[in-house]
């Protein structure tokens, strides 16, 4: 009776009670974005106290890589499984245990007494690489049922740009913490910021995963429950879980889609070459104080990355479109070659504008890859971004290893120039393949209007610009 009587109430075909439910949803992914927002303020300040007081208790450097390797190798296998987990559980319960493990184990860490605090911080680098991954892909996956196909690029745009003030702030406040208040402070504001993000995503009703068709109000409920049988019957088939298949038919699932989650893990390569090189580079430019610099370039390069988003929103809200796949191609060229330039010895005002772009191609590039895995169908979308999660893992591990070698014999414009030099290479042979499946695809679609044409006399006016490639 209520939803005969709908439509009545919000005008013809009950449009005014649509608009209220996507401003309803809007209004809970904001929240939701802001406690993930609070909680990535822990993860990039315990980025830096964790380091200093891993360095600080064992004396060795190569602790601090240890501890390192350890957080990317848990990301790397929790990649590989979530796909699976959100296969069995909802994305709102993954998302909640992922913070309570991450605030759990930082309180393990305080109350550790000092003959266990070695076996503690190895704890806490499993613990935090795994629960970050599992967090990071269930909530990027069920963005769609959240709030939406139609809004998923503005949703991927406000959760960047909130990651990218929390890892302006985290970065840029670690060091007063700690100098101030102590490690124990510090570890308990990290903590702290886990369970705010844990109480608010335990008040909010979150779709996605298993349990997304139980979410109250939210857009594509009932794409998200068809989604769910679909996922419950391939989980049936043989009695088991088939995780690993799974993840990888997401990637044939489109054509070119293998090839942009690879460019993806090459691009992560790329980013571990300037992440070292970035010490070494401020230190040349001045020696006493060498974290001005590395500060000031984050600093503006999230300005520029927060500037991306604000156009990307404006965009979205406009034209109702997204990126697509050739943002992301063209943004990984632009990014790449802007954290190249900014190593070749510019003035400092001419480093700052590179720094900018490079803030803002990145954001181009996180919206428009984020934005594209999201258009998989729900049964494949998890295991995708747990696959895409994998790849930067391994990327950016493997890359530390490579480059912080390399540095000892080569000049960080050399090292960050064939790192990033690489993700270009391929990121052209991406823009290449995209373009001939889009040409390939418009020739399907004009012999398919010449037919309809024949058959019916005027010509299909759907729209299936980009379809094979992205919705963007």
């Amino acid at each position: 009776m209520d939803e005969a009587d709908g439509p009545k109430a919000n005008g013809a075909g009950g449009g005014g009670g649509k608009d209220r439910d996507t401003a309803v949803s809007e209004r809970r992914f904001r929240f939701l974005v802001a406690g993930y927002a609070v909680s990535s303020y822990g993860t990039f300040l315990n980025m830096v106290a964790l380091n200093l007081f891993v360095y600080e208790t064992t004396g060795r450097a190569l602790a601090m890589g240890l501890f390192m390797a350890v957080r990317l190798a848990s990301g790397f296998v929790a990649g590989l499984a979530v796909g699976g987990l959100l296969a069995r559980f909802s994305a709102k319960s993954i998302m909640l245990w992922a913070n309570v493990g991450q605030g759990s184990v930082m309180l393990v860490l305080i109350l550790a007494p000092e003959s266990l605090v070695t076996g503690a911080l190895m704890a806490v680098s499993v613990v935090i690489g795994a629960c970050g991954t599992l967090f990071m892909v269930a909530l990027r996956s069920s963005i769609p049922e959240m709030v939406g196909e139609d809004r998923r690029a503005w949703a991927n745009s406000l959760s960047i740009t909130g990651r990218s003030l929390a890892m302006v702030a985290g970065f840029a406040s670690a060091g007063v913490v700690v100098s101030l208040v102590g490690y124990t402070a510090a570890f308990l504001l990290d903590m702290a910021t886990f369970v705010v993000c844990a109480v608010t995503v335990a008040l909010l009703p979150i779709a996605g995963g298993k349990g997304s068709a139980s979410a109250v109000g939210a857009p594509g409920t009932e794409k998200a429950g068809k989604a769910g049988k679909s996922e419950q019957t391939a989980k049936g088939e043989k009695g088991g879980p088939r995780w690993r298949p799974v993840a990888f038919l997401a990637l044939a699932a489109a054509p070119g889609l293998g090839l942009m989650v690879a460019l993806r893990g090459v691009d992560a390569f790329g980013s571990s070459s300037h992440n070292a090189a970035l010490p070494i580079y401020s230190t040349s430019l001045d020696a006493s104080n060498p974290a001005v610099f590395v500060s000031a370039f984050w600093c503006v390069w999230a300005l520029g990355n927060i500037g991306a988003q604000q156009v990307i929103q404006r965009y979205a809200q406009r034209t109702g479109r997204s990126v697509g796949a050739l943002g992301f191609g063209y943004g990984t060229v632009v990014m790449s070659a802007a954290f190249i330039a900014a190593f070749a010895g510019f003035p400092l005002a001419v480093t700052a504008v590179i720094a900018l772009i490079a803030g803002a191609a990145d954001g181009l590039t996180e919206v428009a890859y984020t934005s594209h895995l999201q258009t998989l169908p729900a049964t494949l979308r998890g295991h995708a971004f747990g696959l895409s999660a994998t790849f930067e893992n391994l990327g950016f591990g493997v890359g530390m290893i490579l480059v912080a070698a390399a540095l000892d014999r080569f000049s960080p414009l050399a090292v960050v120039g064939w790192s990033h030099g690489a993700a270009i290479v391929v990121a052209v042979v991406f823009l290449l393949r995209v373009a001939g499946l889009r040409r390939r695809a418009e020739r399907t679609g004009r012999a398919g209007l010449r037919k309809e044409e024949a058959v019916e006399g005027r010509p299909d006016r759907g729209d299936r610009d980009g379809a094979e490639v992205s919705r963007g």
